[in-house]
């Protein structure tokens, strides 16, 4: 009998530890006389960003908020604390995204995003184009850079250019 007691406790604590943290709940979203307003991570809020404010979940992190409703989701980043009996707040933009405007609240579900990990700045997408090739096969004569010129004889030049316009001035 204690076993019993003992492996059941054990099921559920292990269950529990391993399931992803996800939780359910009322959503609203934003006001729009906040647009502007510094909020707890120190941005100004911005009705077209796609930001929220959560109890527990530090700021920063990133959550997937799926609309129970319609299935529709979006990934916001926590930059605010929220009170009273709503799990999340939504700007406006994420609201949009998952259609709970005209509500004005919905029940969604609640989980932290993880991105993806693969290989980075690898592209995906196959495009069609060209290769460029930045290889100079012929030598410009007209062209010396100024750490291949002779300095001597540019300074020569400037010289026999002076000498020239003074002795020019003086005819005159």
């Amino acid at each position: 009998m204690i076993y019993r007691i003992i492996l059941i406790i054990t099921f559920f604590w292990l269950g529990h530890t391993f399931l992803p943290a996800q939780e359910k709940g009322m959503a609203s979203y934003y006001s729009n006389r906040l647009h502007g307003r510094r909020m707890s991570d120190g941005t100004r809020y911005h009705r077209d960003s796609l930001i929220c404010a959560h109890k527990s979940y530090e700021l920063g992190t990133m959550l997937k908020v799926t609309n129970i409703k319609n299935g529709k989701s979006v990934i916001v980043r926590v930059a605010d604390r929220c009170r009273g009996r709503r799990i999340i707040d939504l700007s406006y933009a994420a609201a949009e995204e998952i259609g709970i405007i005209s509500s004005g609240v919905a029940m969604v579900k609640v989980e932290k995003y993880k991105a993806e990990k693969g290989v980075p700045y690898r592209r995906d997408i196959d495009d069609d184009l060209p290769e460029l090739d930045f290889e100079i096969t012929e030598k410009d004569s007209y062209f010396k850079p100024n750490w291949g010129k002779d300095e001597k004889k540019d300074n020569d030049k400037k010289n026999s250019e002076k000498k020239r316009h003074k002795h020019k001035k003086n005819r005159k």
